[in-house]
């Protein structure tokens, strides 16, 4: 019986495993060191804000796994043979796999600082990282978040759940400014600072964190000259492929390991998905690494189809991503660029109590719709990929938008103030063009 091996028993692994399942009697083994079974990564921040309990966030019962026959392995792999297809542990172990898929996610970015492997300096990505921040809670009094993505802000949050002070490094002029416009970016930093009362220092390096007579961190130092006391550090400044484990090995790897459209490495039998593939082309806009839930879940049900006799190319459709910032919900579909390409139109309006806020991004000379951010605003999902697969003008977006509403009574009060912004916003293009 073909034995398929799974490295990692994140959400890209574990839904490899239960197609695989529904599609074949294949022996599979999940591997992985980080928990027992399977859990909601994005749900760990409400198990330290005490919304639920660790238990909670596992999707399926313990029992599921033995009933389904999928076999789970704990343990790290530390070598892949290929040329006898054979998984080296770091206990000394071995397992022989027929197909190989490595799913095994990402890790925190580190760039080298003095002091960075201090107790008490944690990411915020691992079951791991989750233990370690409530071990260090109970004394802490401030913490120093380094980074400003979706990540950093999750923590920031947690940490103001348990009422510690926090403060936030931003090497940007803006929060998140790499990814949202001005308009989108200067509204999270508003809200940051007066809704929920943290530090935050724009254009602020760590340079390093010192340490106490104990070895933990005790303090951080940035590239103003400034000291902050603190007694936990979180490295929040994006992640990377986790992918450590195959340095000695043939199988090829950038950033990530470099897979096809079919999600195959350059080795026959091995297979690549999630936050720890990388695309040799890539997919229209997106980027070759995609650290997205929703992606690893995709590529999850392709390679099993893959391996399951039906071959079948990775194809993600049309963007799209969501997260919170505080109390603020964020949602976009498309493609709206911080800085607008030579061809792309932005439209943005904002709510006057500046927590709600849509851009629409469209074609300046076909006028096609292109993307959409939200904030404060839910929409329909399906609404907006339909719009983006039949090229709607940007015109047809603003006039159906209540189609796209997932909560009707706010376009009851404010559909009419974005239909007259736009118009005024069509109005100022046209004088521009004939000036």
């Amino acid at each position: 019986m073909e034995h398929v091996v799974i490295i990692g028993n994140g959400i890209s692994g574990v839904t490899a495993a239960r197609h695989i399942r529904k599609l074949s009697n294949k022996k599979i083994t999940l591997v992985s060191n980080e928990t027992d079974y399977f859990f909601s990564r994005t749900a760990l921040m409400y198990v330290y804000m005490g919304h639920m309990k660790f238990e909670h966030t596992k999707p399926y019962e313990d029992h599921f796994w033995k009933k389904n026959k999928i076999a789970l392995k704990k343990g790290w792999v530390s070598q892949v043979s290929i040329h006898n297809q054979i998984l080296h542990f770091e206990d000394g172990t071995e397992m022989a796999y027929d197909k190989l898929i490595i799913a095994t996610g990402s890790k925190p970015n580190k760039f080298g600082w003095q002091g960075q492997d201090l107790e008490g300096v944690m990411g915020m990505y691992h079951k791991q990282d989750l233990d370690n921040l409530e071990k260090h809670t109970p004394l802490c009094k401030r913490a120093v978040i380094v980074g400003g993505g979706l990540i950093g802000i999750e923590l920031a949050e947690m940490l103001r759940s348990r009422d510690i002070d926090v403060t936030f490094l931003v090497r940007e002029t803006s929060f998140w400014n790499g990814v949202l416009p001005q308009g989108e970016s200067q509204l999270i930093n508003r809200h940051i600072r007066e809704h929920h009362h943290i530090d935050l220092r724009l254009e602020t390096n760590l340079k390093e964190i010192l340490a106490d007579e104990q070895g933990k961190a005790r303090a951080v130092v940035t590239d103003k000259g400034d000291t902050i006391e603190c007694q936990i550090v979180g490295l929040t400044a994006g992640v990377s492929p986790n992918i450590d484990f195959l340095k000695d090995s043939p199988i090829e790897t950038d950033r990530g390991v470099l897979v096809n459209r079919y999600l195959e490495t350059n080795i026959p039998n091995v297979y690549a998905i999630g936050d720890c593939a990388q695309q040799r082309e890539a997919i229209g806009l997106r980027r070759p690494v995609e650290a997205v839930w929703y992606t690893g879940r995709m590529m999850g049900e392709t390679v099993a189809q893959t391996l399951c006799d039906n071959r079948i190319p990775y194809n993600p459709g049309h963007w799209f991503n969501s997260a919170k910032f505080f109390d603020i919900e964020y949602q976009t579909y498309g493609w709206v660029f911080a800085k607008p390409k030579e061809y792309e139109e932005q439209f943005y309006w904002e709510h006057p109590d500046g927590t709600k806020c849509i851009r629409i991004s469209y074609h300046k000379n076909t006028k096609e719709f292109l993307g959409i951010n939200t904030f404060g605003i839910r929409m329909r999902h399906e609404v907006f990929d339909t719009w983006l697969t039949e090229k709607r003008t940007v015109d047809h977006i603003i006039k159906n938008l209540r189609k796209a509403n997932f909560d009707p009574e706010f376009f009851s009060r404010h559909e009419k103030a974005i239909i007259a912004v736009f118009k005024e916003h069509l109005r100022e293009k046209s004088a521009l063009r004939v000036s």
